[in-house]
């Protein structure tokens, strides 16, 4: 059933900016290495997602979408289509940074509405850029920087369901920020990720079905 997204009227009037990150970003740009997947981990003093004790180095089959205790089961934002009465071409991704959706415009003033995690405070961005790639239960190269802040985290991680960028990954401009999917399905909804948005492997895999490279990205906050 169609509803409506006139919710976002006032934000699609602002004018954008290229996209410049809250918190400073890294000299250090692998587009497919760096990615939020250290918030997956969690930090030394909080694990988020992690089930090692802090200072414990990284083992397998910790942190990889095994809770440490049992969680209420979540229900998932559902995706469905709606009216969209915004100023932008059919294939284009349109994220709401305060509303927590990702909108996909279709023609005929309709969109597709995913649910999505955001940045945490201090790490929302907003801006318009291109999909430069796409890859399929991508692997993970954790950067030298991440590293240095993390050295109990793995060198590398093969694609597959318990890689922290999920199904599919869509990569953002010459960012460090992608849009990918998540073996975590309580984040869907929340602020907790360095900037990258987050969906569940499903929809993520829905809308990498979609998108083109080349087509444009436009997040406001």
């Amino acid at each position: 059933m169609k509803t409506s997204a006139t919710v976002l009227a006032a934000l699609f009037g602002a004018s954008l900016l290229a996209a410049v990150p809250a918190h400073a970003a890294s000299s250090y740009y692998d587009p497919f290495g760096a990615s939020d997947a250290e918030d997956y981990y969690g930090g030394a003093d909080q694990p988020y997602g992690y089930q090692g004790t802090p200072g414990r180095a990284y083992q397998p089959g910790y942190g990889q979408g095994v809770q440490a205790a049992p969680q209420a089961q979540v229900q998932p934002i559902p995706r469905e289509i709606v009216a969209f009465n915004a100023p932008y071409k059919p294939g284009t991704i349109v994220v709401s940074t305060s509303e927590r959706r990702l909108y996909f415009v279709m023609p005929n003033g309709e969109a597709i509405r995913y649910g999505v995690g955001v940045g945490r405070p201090g790490f929302t961005w907003s801006g318009t850029k291109t999909v430069t790639a796409k890859r399929e239960w991508p692997s993970w190269t954790p950067p030298a920087a991440m590293l240095a802040r993390r050295p109990d985290l793995p060198r590398y991680m093969a694609g597959g369901i318990e890689n922290p960028l999920g199904a599919r990954a869509m990569y953002i401009g010459s960012t460090e920020y992608r849009i990918h999917g998540s073996n975590e399905p309580d984040t869907i909804g929340q602020a907790v990720s360095s900037g990258c948005i987050r969906m569940t492997n499903e929809d993520v895999t829905d809308l990498y079905e979609r998108v083109k490279v080349g087509a444009k990205v436009v997040v406001l906050n």
